[in-house]
C-alpha cells in the first residue's frame, strides 16, 4: 500500500507516479508491500513436516516462488551453490555440511568437523536472511530453524529481527521441536503436530 496523503491510497505504481508528480514536497515515497504471516508448525519429534513440503511443491507448481531451506538436515552436499530446483519455481536447499553426515563421535572428536557444519548453517541462514528481506520469493520455509537457535548457530535476536523487517508477500513457515516463547508471541498461526 502506498502512502501520499491522508485521504489517498494506492497500490498501482502508475497511480504512485501521479501521486508524485502532484505533491512534490513528498519524498521518498515507497510501495511498502503488506508481509505474510508468520506460521510456526511445532512437533515433539524432528522429520514430521512432510505436509510443509508437499504444500510447497504444489505452491511452486502454480507458479508461486518458493524457499525451502531445511536448516539441519543434509546429506547430499548441497549448499547455497547446489541448490535443488523443482517445479521451476522450488528453491530446496540444504546446508553443504550437516550433523546427519557424521557420527556424534567424529563430530565431538574433530573440532574441524563442528566448525564445517557450523559454517554451513550460517551460510544457508545467511542466504535464507537476504531472500526475506528483499522479498524475492512469495512464500519461504525454514525448516528446524528453531533447531540451529537452540544450538546457538543462529542468534536469537538475528532471526527476530529478520522477521520484522522481512519484505515477503507469502508466508514465512518456520518449523520446530522446540519454539522459544519470544516466537510464539510473534507468530500469526502455530500449528502442533501430534503423533
Amino acid at each position: 500500500m502506498i502512502l501520499s496523503s491522508p485521504q489517498e491510497y494506492s497500490t498501482d505504481p502508475k497511480r504512485l507516479q501521479e501521486i508524485n508528480k502532484q505533491h512534490p514536497r513528498i519524498n521518498n515515497v515507497k510501495d511498502i508491500r503488506e508481509n505474510g504471516q508468520i506460521q510456526i508448525f511445532q512437533s515433539a519429534y524432528r522429520g514430521s513436516f512432510s505436509n510443509i513440503i508437499r504444500d510447497s511443491i504444489r505452491n511452486a507448481s502454480i507458479g508461486r516462488k518458493v524457499l525451502l531451506a531445511q536448516m539441519m538436515k543434509g546429506g547430499v552436499k548441497q549448499g547455497i551453490n547446489n541448490p535443488v530446483r523443482l517445479c521451476g519455481n522450488l528453491l530446496w536447499l540444504r546446508p553443504s555440511n550437516s550433523y546427519d553426515q557424521f557420527d556424534e563421535n567424529q563430530i565431538k572428536n574433530d573440532k574441524n568437523i563442528l566448525f564445517s557444519i557450523e559454517e554451513s548453517i550460517i551460510e544457508l541462514w545467511e542466504f535464507c536472511k537476504k531472500q526475506l528481506l528483499s522479498g524475492e520469493q512469495d512464500q519461504m520455509i525454514l525448516d528446524e530453524i528453531f533447531k540451529a537457535v537452540e544450538l546457538g548457530i543462529i542468534e536469537e535476536n538475528d532471526l527476530i529481527s529478520t522477521l520484522e523487517n522481512r519484505s515477503i508477500s507469502g508466508d514465512v513457515i518456520l518449523t520446530g521441536t522446540a519454539i522459544p516463547k519470544k516466537f510464539l508471541l510473534m507468530a500469526d498461526q502455530v500449528t502442533e503436530l501430534r503423533s
